[in-house]
């Protein structure tokens, strides 16, 4: 996975391993989500949760726009229902990503909820009525 990232140019590597931090913190202190396996899913770093079956994928990359981005399932209700939060706070890319400037400060808490969601996606399908 070392490669991966190093293959990214310095300022979106720096954003990419704040997103990858974030993920596996955010993992480690929700309930239900159990390890993470981090992989390569079409040469992007990505985060699964097959030990428990919690989540949906979520990956991290550099889209052909410049800075980087994470990335959700673009069928999952994830990113319409995040939007919905918090509709002005994030450049969107459809119901797959949100993107960021190399270099701007990350609102990491809105953040957290993303991942907490996506962490924990399966949970919430499998509750439901």
């Amino acid at each position: 996975m070392e490669a991966a990232f190093a293959a990214f140019p310095a300022p979106a590597r720096r954003g990419l391993l704040t997103l990858r931090r974030l993920i596996f913190e955010t993992a480690a202190e929700t309930p239900g989500v159990g390890a993470l396996e981090e992989t390569l899913k079409w040469g992007q770093p990505a985060y699964l949760t097959p030990e428990t079956g919690s989540g949906s994928t979520i990956r991290l990359g550099r889209p052909k726009q410049g800075g980087f981005a994470l990335y959700t399932h673009c069928q999952s209700r994830l990113l319409p229902d995040f939007r919905d939060l918090f509709p002005e706070d994030f450049v969107y890319e459809g119901n797959r990503a949100i993107r960021f400037e190399e270099g701007a400060a990350l609102p990491l808490d809105k953040l957290r909820l993303l991942i907490r969601s996506a962490l924990t996606y399966r949970l919430k399908r499998r509750s439901s009525p």
